[in-house]
């Protein structure tokens, strides 16, 4: 695959005043100290006291400084030891839509020594009893809001206790208790993964495995106290508990957290306003940011793309309308979440999820974990302080997936000989026709390629003869007339017959997860045509 050129505009306007090393690769430091490597209470308190009088949250005309959120912190963590009775161990749970009070709320729960449990707020009633059965909380940090939600699971698990965000005062006295102090090793969340295929599992991550990540980030994407961090996803998730919640709070800088979308002018309006200079994101919205009428002028020096992969179509459109990097990045939530991603002075890799970020090793291994060699396609395996612990109360699928001291991802792909990752497809998404293997994310990048065409998903559909065929689903551009027999003819003028899709099914939009994730499991359920 070959490089992408980067605009001379494109380069981060920071001073190359140190190295550090990454595994194979060099990444650029500057001045940017690490974060002390104590827990996540403590190592908040010190970004905290040490920019009290910055702002640290952005929400509409309002600012929070980083003093009033330690202050909140303190006043949460001694609530939940004093009046909750909360242990150092004990699950609360936070069920939250997008607030300026979420750091204050994360790290209230570790000064009291809890471990949080993160909740997708747009689940249903039982899939989140499940996860607060499983995970045995019994406190639950919510809002009004769901307040009808918060009846049925009351009514589901009796010994539930809830405290709503808007007991939080805005302006907490300084809380003056003795805080809990978990160690590196300790627990700090439970992220459970989004359960495409059976019932969730929680990611058991620790305070190191955190502050490790944070580390990492803050050396590869060269983050220090004057950066915004765009947040405009959902916080629950692990791209932004980490990238967008932890690593702008332990490194002093600060966040633009957007109540809303839509109109898309406001949004481009606050970055603007705010001086956002990083914006971390789903390809989805990037994709609608190129499909804007003019290139409006933003004032990011980086964006980031992960949550999905970034089809290289879009990444060639985005490149050639906007004079700022977006680098490509990946992490299960298993590994706190990130591993690698393309570094922000390049080279770039179109299709490619970069190196390792300092301090990880990856590589690529068969079935038997031998790694294999620069090219071949395996499993994409992580090592490093950022691995999770394991699966909560999950032995056997823990052991499925932590061997040997790496983790494996379930994700295939290779590596090239400059050390860049490239990821196929899942191993669960990858078909067998006529006994080869077809990769989903292969076909899809070509569907990309023919106009008219938003969205893109490749399936498998049984086949008595083949085992499979490929079968894919298409969203088209408003205004877009798409034709099946058009289509097809255009991936076999590109790819072998065998992967060609042997149907195309319109759709006005594909189904996606709260981060944009398409969901291939709702597409299989959907009716589908008959195989010929």
């Amino acid at each position: 695959m070959p490089d992408l050129t980067i605009p001379k505009a494109a380069v981060p306007a920071r001073e190359r005043t140190g190295l550090t090393r990454g595994v194979g690769m060099r990444f650029y430091s500057g001045n940017h100290q690490p974060v002390p490597a104590m827990n996540l209470a403590t190592a908040f308190a010190a970004s905290a006291e040490k920019n009290s009088k910055r702002p640290a949250v952005f929400w509409g005309d309002d600012a929070y400084l980083y003093a009033e959120l330690l202050r909140q912190s303190r006043w949460l963590g001694r609530r939940l030891r004093d009046d909750f009775g909360v242990k150092p161990g004990d699950r609360i749970a936070v069920w939250l839509k997008n607030c300026p009070q979420f750091p204050s709320v994360l790290f209230g729960i570790w000064h009291a020594g809890g471990v949080v449990v993160m909740i997708n707020h747009f689940l249903k009633p039982d899939e989140i009893s499940y996860i607060l059965q499983n995970s045995e909380t019994r406190v639950v940090i919510s809002e009004s809001a769901f307040a009808e939600a918060q009846t049925k699971l009351a009514g589901a698990i009796p010994q539930l206790r809830f405290l709503l965000i808007e007991e939080l005062p805005r302006f907490a006295p300084d809380a003056s208790f003795a805080p809990s102090s978990p160690a590196e090793t300790d627990l700090a969340a439970l992220l459970y993964t989004s359960g495409t295929t059976g019932r969730p599992k929680g990611a058991m991550l620790t305070h190191g495995n955190f502050l490790h990540n944070v580390n990492s980030c803050l050396r590869c994407l060269e983050v220090d106290e004057t950066d915004r961090f765009v947040v405009l996803l959902p916080q629950f998730h692990s791209f932004m508990f980490t990238v967008g919640t932890l690593l702008p709070m332990l490194a002093g800088a600060g966040i633009i957290l957007l109540k809303s979308l839509h109109p898309l002018r406001n949004v481009l309006e606050e970055v603007v306003r705010r001086g956002g200079t990083i914006l971390p994101a789903v390809p989805q919205f990037y994709r609608t940011l190129t499909q804007l009428p003019a290139a409006t002028p933003l004032p990011l020096r980086l964006c980031v793309s992960g949550g999905a992969p970034l089809p290289v179509e879009l990444l060639r459109e985005f490149n050639a309308r906007f004079p700022v990097p977006l680098v490509e990045g990946y992490g299960p939530t298993e590994s706190s979440p990130v591993a690698s991603v393309n570094p922000i002075r390049g080279p770039w890799k179109a299709g490619s999820v970069g190196i390792p970020i300092p301090d990880v090793e990856m590589s690529i291994r068969n079935e038997a974990g031998k790694e294999l060699s620069d090219g071949e396609t395996g499993e994409i395996c992580i090592r490093g302080g950022n691995v999770m612990r394991g699966y909560w109360n999950e032995p056997e699928e823990t052991a499925k997936v932590l061997r040997d001291g790496w983790l494996y991802t379930g994700d295939v792909g290779h590596r090239d000989a400059e050390g860049y990752y490239f990821i196929t497809d899942r191993k669960k998404d990858m078909l067998l026709v006529n006994g080869i293997n077809v990769y989903p994310r292969e076909v899809e990048e070509i569907l990309y390629q023919f106009p008219g065409v938003k969205e893109a998903a490749v399936i498998g559909l049984p086949d008595p003869r083949k085992g499979e065929q490929p079968v894919a689903f298409i969203a088209p551009n408003e205004g877009a007339v798409l034709d099946e027999k058009a289509i097809i003819q255009f991936v076999r003028s590109k790819l072998a017959d065998y992967k060609v899709p042997r149907h195309v099914v319109f759709l006005p939009a594909l189904p996606r997860n709260a981060t944009g994730k398409i969901l291939k499991t709702a597409l299989r359920q959907l009716p589908q045509p008959a195989a010929n």
